[in-house]
Formats: C-alpha cells, sequence, structure tokens
C-alpha cells in the first residue's frame, strides 16, 4: 500500500468515524447513591471498549440499550468484550462479578477480555470460582446457555502497554496512586478523538507526557476546601495517592485539552460548583464535573 492510499484510507476513516464517551460512574468508595464505582465507556465505530468496572457497571451500560430505553444498540450488554482497569482497588472492581457474568446470561457468547495489573487475574478466577455452581446450573439444567461466553481472557499492564485493533489505540501508562506500584492511566486514540483518563493519581508527570491534543481529560479530583479539614494524617494519604484542584489545573494549563472533565470527586461536603470554582481559580478553559450517566461526542 503506497502512501497516498495510506493516507486516503485516514482521511476517509477520520471522515466516517464515530467516537462517544459515555461517562457510567463518577463516585469513589463512598456509597453515594447518585454515582456508582468508577467506570468509562469509549463507542468507536461501534465497538465498546470499557474502563474500569465499579459498582452498577452493568446497569448504567444497560441504561442506553434500547432493551431498556437507549438509542445504543451496541450499548446491549451481550456486547462488552473488552475491559480495561486502572487498579486493583474496590470502588473500581466491584462490579467485576457483574460484567462476567451477566452479559454471558443474555447472550455474549465470546470471552471476556480483561486487560490489567497482575491483581486482576486472581480476581476474576475467584469470582468464576465462587459462581461454579450457578454457571453450571444454567449449562447443564434446562436454560439453553452456552458454555463460553462467562470465561476470561486476562492480559497483564505493563507501562506503555499498547492495545489496538481496527477502531481504536489504548496505551496504559503508569501513574502515581501513593504506595500501589500497578496502577494505570489510558490514553485512547480513535480516528476522531484523543481522550485520556487518569485513574486514581495524585500529579503524575507520566500521564502529562500523553496529554497532547486531546479532546477530554477525564481526572480524578478532592475537594481543597475539604481537604484543608482533614487531620495531618489524612491529608498526608491523599496528598500521596489523589490531586487538588490547583494541581488538576496545573495539568491542564500544561496539556490545554479540549475539555477538563472532573470525575470521581472526593467532594467531602463541597458542592459541585465549589469544586468548580476551585479549578476555575488557576484554569480558564472548558470545565465539565461528571455526572453519571453523561455522553460526549
Amino acid at each position: 500500500m503506497n502512501i497516498r492510499v495510506i493516507l486516503l484510507f485516514f482521511i476517509v476513516s477520520a471522515a466516517t468515524a464515530s467516537t462517544k464517551l459515555f461517562v457510567l460512574g463518577t463516585g469513589t468508595p463512598n456509597p453515594n447513591p447518585e454515582r456508582m464505582g468508577s467506570s468509562y465507556l469509549v463507542l468507536a465505530n461501534d465497538e465498546p471498549y470499557l474502563f474500569d468496572f465499579g459498582t452498577g457497571v452493568i446497569r448504567r451500560i444497560a441504561a442506553f440499550s434500547p432493551s431498556w430505553g437507549g438509542d445504543y444498540k451496541a450499548l446491549e450488554v451481550e456486547n462488552i468484550k473488552h475491559a480495561f482497569l486502572t487498579h486493583i482497588h474496590s470502588d473500581h472492581t466491584l462490579g467485576l462479578a457483574d460484567l462476567i457474568i451477566t452479559p454471558w446470561i443474555m447472550g455474549r457468547s465470546d470471552p471476556l477480555k480483561i486487560y490489567g495489573p497482575k491483581g486482576a487475574k486472581n480476581m476474576h478466577t475467584n469470582i468464576i470460582e465462587a459462581y461454579q455452581p450457578d454457571i453450571d446450573y444454567r449449562i447443564y439444567g434446562t436454560q439453553p446457555q452456552n458454555n463460553t461466553g462467562y470465561n476470561v481472557i486476562f492480559t497483564e499492564l505493563k507501562d506503555r502497554f499498547i492495545f489496538e485493533d481496527k477502531n481504536i489505540k489504548i496505551t496504559a501508562f503508569l501513574n502515581d496512586h501513593g504506595d500501589l506500584q500497578e496502577s494505570y492511566g489510558f490514553f485512547i486514540e480513535t480516528a476522531d478523538k484523543k481522550i485520556l483518563i487518569s485513574g486514581d493519581t495524585a500529579k503524575s508527570k507520566n500521564l502529562i507526557s500523553y496529554g497532547k491534543d486531546l479532546d477530554y481529560l477525564i481526572h480524578e479530583i478532592y475537594s481543597q476546601k475539604g481537604f484543608n479539614n482533614k487531620t495531618p494524617d489524612w491529608q498526608k494519604y491523599h496528598k500521596a495517592h489523589h490531586t487538588g484542584p490547583k494541581d488538576v489545573a496545573e495539568i491542564a494549563n500544561l496539556l490545554k485539552p479540549k475539555n477538563l472533565i472532573l470525575s470521581h470527586i472526593l467532594f467531602w461536603g463541597s458542592s459541585e460548583q465549589e469544586i468548580l470554582d476551585e479549578v476555575k481559580t488557576f484554569y480558564s478553559g472548558t470545565v465539565i464535573v461528571a455526572e453519571d450517566g453523561m455522553v460526549f461526542d
């Protein structure tokens, strides 16, 4: 294939591409009933790619599907076959059993492909073992069920790991989530979009290196007002594991994304407007406080 044909291919791909970003869960370990566990989905050319799977993930996806009143046929839950995990903390993984079992019950016949830190392998292995009596009943009882769609193919992430297919390129990079050594963010490229998901992290130089020409920067944040009211031991913890408004603003000023989306917010009693104001004190670009159910073109 010559250079002219390659160039034409990318021009056509960009012109016909369709990428959407779904905010499924914006929550933290705090059991806010309006904010499910951390989870995002990128729909590229009608193929879904899931990032994190906190509490409620399958129900959030289902809400976008025609079966439950939504508009996106590609988001029938049996179509979820690729899942990428930032790190093993519970607020990002408690939906894993639902992700493995429910889409299979609904008809998924291909194994689920999970890409994540090595600890995720033990999680999915033990979940399948725990649910084996249920799995066996569905396969060998009177329910007509396939014997493949509950399986998991696991790939362990490393820094700069790249997943790529005809729809998307995803680069995993190590971030700075305190002492947790295997914690990642994701840089996502499609024909028409560039998206960076920070994962849980303090201010990360590695993240900054991946953040050029972004359409969306999804970054975690905590309330500075709430942080100031924490005891010194908790301030030390949160400073090492998470990112305050001034640091988020500094990152955004360096990267200049078209849209800065604040998510996985530790409110600590602050309002959405107060969080927004804390960031806007240092950053003048477009800032969006994420809510569950948001969709971005």
